[in-house]
């Protein structure tokens, strides 16, 4: 399974941002990870297999959206009220053996290449 990412960009604080992830063939639940320059990566946002449980990073509740279309086979994150500490690649990945809910990269078996996210203060 292929996935690719798209919909990053530069906008500036307070603003808004969608990314989405288009996977070639079925995939399970859904994460979505981001890097800033010089930190590790970390999680972001989790979706079941059904769309129907959901779990975020503290720093992102209320703010970023996660959700899902399975017949497009596509996962989005709905970003608002973006931060410059926001700023940082975000990456789509994929559990391939319906593990659950997991903030763990070791436990997504497919990633993405990667989108840009950018805001400016």
């Amino acid at each position: 399974v292929q996935l690719v990412e798209s919909g990053g960009g530069l906008v500036q604080a307070g603003g808004s941002l969608s990314v989405s992830c288009a996977a070639s063939g079925r995939t399970f639940g859904m994460g979505w990870f981001r890097q800033a320059p010089g930190k590790e990566r970390e999680f972001v946002a989790f979706i079941s297999w059904k769309g129907n449980s959901k779990y975020y990073t503290d720093s992102v509740k209320g703010r970023f959206t996660i959700s899902r279309d399975n017949a497009k086979n596509t996962v989005y994150l709905q970003m608002n009220s973006l931060k410059p500490e926001d700023t940082a690649v975000y990456y789509c990945a994929a559990d391939r053996m319906l593990r659950g809910y997991s903030e763990n990269e070791y436990n997504y078996d497919y990633w993405g290449q990667g989108t840009q996210v950018t805001v400016s203060s």
